[in-house]
């Protein structure tokens, strides 16, 4: 992680942007910062929400895939993530290998709203989840 997006998520405080109802620190922040790793799929889904909210594209990389994972990654600071609705989750669980994690994230962007639905794909490498990739997209 750049020396920049660790002092930029360092003075990040409140709730969590996954909206699980936790501080920040004890959330998504402990994964960000590498203090700890997800023990589910839906627990990286949530993390992975929060480091797009907080234009994190360093961890977003960290916890791709290699398989899928692009060289690069450029986030739009045009968008605004708002709030964070779990569909559903399907295995995923800290003995399961594989897991799938149904969304809808919603943002402002150019002053419209939308939301962007996806079920995203984890699998559980040396004992770490990565994102693999979607199996659903919509956006509307």
């Amino acid at each position: 992680m750049s020396g920049e997006s660790v002092t930029h998520l360092q003075s990040y405080s409140g709730n969590c942007p996954c909206l699980s109802g936790e501080q920040y620190v004890n959330c998504c922040g402990r994964f960000h910062s590498a203090s700890a790793r997800a023990a589910t799929a839906e627990q990286l889904m949530r993390s992975r929400y929060s480091a797009f909210v907080l234009l994190d594209s360093a961890y977003l990389l960290e916890t791709w895939h290699p398989d899928t994972r692009p060289s690069e990654l450029d986030l739009d600071t045009g968008i605004e993530w708002r709030r964070l609705d779990v569909v559903s989750t399907q295995r995923g669980g800290p003995l399961d290998n594989q897991g799938a994690v149904e969304f809808k994230a919603h943002f402002r962007q150019g002053g419209e709203r939308g939301v962007h639905h996806e079920t995203s794909r984890f699998i559980k490498a040396e004992g770490q989840w990565y994102y693999l990739d979607a199996v659903a997209l919509h956006q509307s």
